[in-house]
């Protein structure tokens, strides 16, 4: 059993390395910025809720988001790219799955399992919008990537956005590298 005693040393360290200020921290954990100072410096003994909530702001803070473990610089597609175009992108940047945008608007995705779920003699010349799955989940660059976990069980990937816009994807490539 381990015991772990939380001092305002540990604490000042702990919201250093968060890159907190006292003000920030005091803010999140819903105390006062003078109560913090005090709690680091030892000259209060502050209550186990105050505490509580004080860890739980700077260990949230230490968990990994998804814009931590996203590949950025996604590749899209239109819905009227052939899909000898989209193979061709797909092989040359090894990857497996593109969203289809239509002007801003994400309309689906094509894998290569969509793909070969179509292979026929006209592939080559088919339209995306033809063969293009359902679009791929979207997540807050901000949601902590365990989140993500249960999405990569369904779907080949998982886009990452911030107001609407994407600044990234996760797939399960990008999941397993976050093992160790």
């Amino acid at each position: 059993m381990v015991i772990l005693i939380i001092t305002g040393k540990l604490i000042r360290n702990l919201r250093k390395k968060a890159g907190l200020t006292q003000k920030k921290l005091a803010e999140l954990a819903g105390v006062s910025q003078a109560h913090i100072a005090k709690i680091e410096q030892g000259k209060v003994d502050p209550r186990l809720s105050t505490i509580n909530k004080i860890m739980e702001v700077l260990t949230e803070g230490r968990k990994k988001k998804c814009k931590d473990i996203m590949t950025k610089g996604v590749l899209f597609v239109r819905p009227e790219d052939n899909v000898l175009k989209v193979s061709e992108v797909m092989v040359k940047h090894a990857i497996s799955q593109m969203p289809v945008l239509n002007g801003k608007t994400v309309a689906g995705t094509i894998t290569e399992e969509s793909i070969v779920r179509h292979l026929s003699a006209d592939i080559a010349k088919e339209k995306v919008k033809n063969v293009m799955d359902p679009p791929l989940p979207m997540i807050s660059e901000d949601a902590p990537i365990e989140t993500v976990r249960s999405l990569l069980e369904k779907h080949q990937g998982v886009l990452v956005t911030r107001d609407g816009e994407i600044l990234g994807i996760i797939t399960r490539s990008d999941l397993l590298k976050t093992i160790g």
